[in-house]
């Protein structure tokens, strides 16, 4: 393995801040007793089409009981760096140079990129010493063994204990991190758990061992907010314990601000920017780190709704980086004839704080990062165009997205409540029989939807929030006829005005409705046809209803596809030539390309990075104001919820727990569930990081096929009465311009999303 060492060269800028050479980027920066030491570090991938630098001189150090967060943008290196740490580098990937000294009692480091990568030694220190979860836990997890025989096998693997021990342990641990009868959980297959079931039995598995580092890869993106709130509070706990430290890789920036001690701020493989949270948050130094911190849709009090903030363009591909600093590219403020010559020196701030950027070290730079014009009144021109993309052609229809600037909408301009809804769900229920089977009756029903009412005005966004489990998505795939109800009404309202039963059509009357109620889809990845291309894809509901084909189909496709920001050019290639954010385009053109009037959005951005996120809600309003669109907005993001939604309902165990306005309920929430919601919620404030209220009780959720008696959520509520609530079901009835189920809602002073000074006032 190749080794590089150069001497350490300071000096100093013109404005007093110390730079060093980038050549010396390879010397030690942990302090003592680092459990873990990471200098130079360069993984590298050699293909056919050439060397792709996926990590490109990392360094940094975890500490003992502390948290570094490694932050930044799909395709930026934050995994491959945590894999390398433990040489998990699928050929024809391999670390060429640098060091990760592994150091668990402050003894004499061991050098871990040294190690031979199927080694004895290695695989001492996997799973043992050094935990980790990984991103996508469905696949992590042998479909072919329980849960209970991967756990069991974890513990024995690194502990001399029986297998009856074992098991004990494994429900011990599967009991702290949340789930729910853990001793039949042991015996149950992956398949049989939710997602985020499965990230929670991931994280038991990684903490079987008591490691004393845990590397966590977006260990809570699967994650409802109470659910992420109880890991986050989990992992605390543990590293007060222990003093395990933790390398957390996130893109979720509220859960930087809860969780971590330091942040690195990786971009293309590089690191940009390296510091204390407090030094991060507040006196963000690099351009990217600026604006990602701006791209956040940070959950308010209500107050009126704006345009969120992006960040132009989108990382390229570790083949086609920029000279220079690779952030120039999309950066407001490169410098021509020096961004674009050398990777910018390092720059050294307060206690470690250090950033690359020549805005600090070089001669001709203003010395600090200026705030863009007009920031807050648009973006910059192209922030919605993917780099791969390139701008629209030269008299192009303007794209619809952040391009386009769109006021945002004002509280009195929203659809007033007297107008006839678009649709209105009455009674609707969705029943799955448990056990039975072809002579055997079933034994029980797990009521996913259990009796809901719901109504939304044209041109309205309605959202729908809740943790997993609680019926949300089936409640939205029944509406949209993708699942049969099992009883209830689904109320369409026709552009003449005539209402239709969607729920009782089938066959050819039903299909002429899927053009006018459309769905876009959870996953980008998994909900297009990787055999089918671009023009096929989002052409296909064209040509099933019989809408277009031929060049009339192809012009509609080609128009769409401007509107969402995806060059026409585009059409005949395939889907995994797209990046993340590129394919939720695609469906909503898809979605959209039947002129439908309602639009079903089933979490249309949990899965994308926190800057694509602000391009794709972004664009969501847009459509919404071009096309006279009604949304059901389904997800468990009640910042992102707030920033699209004019009302809000939560369900809870398949019925309505609150609906209101959104500002009113996240301002005043009436049900006690709502509030534990909004507590959940990560802050993007290292300084709010105390002022977190009380959560709810307990974080364990009944089993929805034996539901409790009385109040559903009496089990866990902090609020709940000794009348009243473990015996009768209260009745979702209306309360002032919403609606609640909660006997006592007029009673409890419950508390929603605070300005700080008002958190700090609560706090004295």
């Amino acid at each position: 393995m190749k080794r590089r060492t150069g001497e350490v060269t300071m000096g100093t800028d013109h404005g007093g801040a110390t730079t060093m050479d980038p050549e010396a980027r390879g010397e030690a920066v942990a302090a003592d007793r680092a459990l873990l030491s990471i200098e130079g570090l360069r993984t590298h991938f050699t293909t056919p089409d050439g060397v792709v630098k996926a990590v490109d001189g990392v360094d940094f150090a975890v500490r003992p009981g502390t948290t570094m967060c490694v932050v930044g943008e799909s395709g930026c290196g934050k995994s491959m760096t945590a894999r390398s740490v433990l040489q998990l580098i699928e050929p024809p990937g391999e670390v060429v140079d640098g060091k990760v000294l592994w150091s668990p009692d402050g003894g004499e480091p061991v050098d871990l990129a040294a190690l031979d990568t199927d080694g004895e030694e290695i695989r001492q220190v996997r799973g043992g010493q050094i935990g980790m979860v990984f991103q996508e836990p469905m696949s992590s997890l042998s479909p072919m063994y329980t849960v209970g025989a991967q756990l069991i096998e974890t513990i024995r693997l690194h502990r001399e204990i029986s297998k009856e021990a074992a098991r004990e342990v494994g429900v011990e641990l599967l009991r702290r991190v949340g789930i729910p009868h853990p001793e039949r959980r042991m015996d149950v297959f992956p398949f049989q758990l939710s997602g985020g079931m499965c990230q929670r039995v991931m994280i038991a598995i990684a903490l079987s061992c008591d490691p004393r580092l845990l590397i966590a890869d977006e260990p809570t993106t699967a994650l409802d907010v109470t659910t992420q709130a109880r890991i986050l509070d989990l992992l605390k706990d543990l590293q007060a314990e222990n003093g395990m430290g933790m390398l957390f890789i996130t893109h979720d920036l509220g859960v930087v601000a809860e969780i971590a001690d330091e942040v690195t701020v990786m971009y293309l493989g590089k690191v940009a920017e390296r510091g204390t949270v407090e030094q991060i948050f507040s006196e963000p130094k690099h351009p990217y780190t600026q604006a990602l911190l701006r791209s956040i849709p940070d959950v308010r009090d209500g107050g009126e709704r704006q345009r969120l903030r992006t960040v132009r363009g989108m990382v390229p591909h570790p083949q086609n980086r920029p000279s220079g600093c690779p952030f120039r590219s999309r950066c407001d403020f490169a410098m021509p004839g020096i961004c674009d010559q050398e990777m910018p020196p390092a720059t050294d701030f307060d206690q470690d704080h250090r950033t690359f950027c020549y805005l600090y070290s070089h001669p001709d730079a203003p010395g600090s990062v200026p705030e863009a014009p007009g920031a807050e009144e648009s973006e910059p021109a192209g922030a919605s165009e993917p780099v791969e993309s390139g701008p629209p052609a030269q008299g192009d229809r303007p794209t619809v997205g952040p391009v386009a600037v769109v006021e945002p909408r004002r509280p009195e301009e929203e659809p007033a409540t007297s107008v006839e809804p678009l649709l209105q769900v009455k009674g609707l229920t969705k029943h799955y029989p448990i056990g039975g089977g072809m002579f055997r009756r079933p034994t029980g029903n797990v009521r996913a939807v259990d009796g809901v009412d719901l109504s939304i005005a044209p041109g309205q966004t309605m959202g729908l929030v809740g943790e997993s489990g609680c019926g949300k998505t089936t409640m939205g795939r029944a509406i949209a006829r993708l699942i049969d109800a099992t009883s209830g009404q689904i109320l369409y309202r026709e552009a003449g005005g005539d209402q239709v039963d969607l729920a009782t059509l089938s066959g050819r009357a039903l299909g002429k409705y899927r053009t006018q109620v459309r769905v876009i889809f959870q996953d980008p990845f998994s909900s297009l046809n990787p055999r089918m291309t671009v023009e096929q894809i989002v052409g296909e509901p064209l040509l099933v209803n019989k809408m277009a084909s031929g060049s009339e189909r192809q012009d509609r496709v080609a128009e769409m596809l401007r509107r969402v920001g995806i060059r026409p050019e585009y059409m005949p290639r395939y889907p995994h030539a797209f990046s993340g954010g590129e394919r939720q385009r695609l469906n909503i053109a898809r979605a959209l390309i039947t002129n439908p009037r309602l639009v079903i959005a089933d979490e249309p951005v949990s899965a994308l990075d926190v800057s694509i996120r602000a391009q794709i809600l972004n664009l969501l309003v847009d459509v919404q104001e071009e096309f006279g669109l009604t949304y059901l907005f389904i997800s468990h993001d009640l910042s992102v919820v707030e920033h699209v939604s004019d009302r809000v309902a939560v369900m809870y165990l398949g019925k309505i727990a609150e609906e209101a306005e959104t500002g009113e309920l996240y301002r005043r929430p009436r049900h006690p569930y709502t509030e534990t919601l909004l507590h959940s919620v990560p802050i993007p404030d290292p300084s709010r990081r105390e002022a977190r209220l009380k959560r709810a009780g307990t974080d364990d959720l009944p089993d929805p096929a034996n539901q409790p008696d009385g109040c559903l959520f009496h089990t866990r509520c902090p609020h709940v009465q000794t009348e009243l609530c473990p015996t009768d079901r209260p009745a979702l009835r209306t309360l002032g311009d919403g609606r609640v189920a909660c006997h006592y809602a007029e009673k409890l002073a419950l508390s929603g999303v605070a300005t700080p000074t008002t958190r700090e006032a609560d706090q004295v």
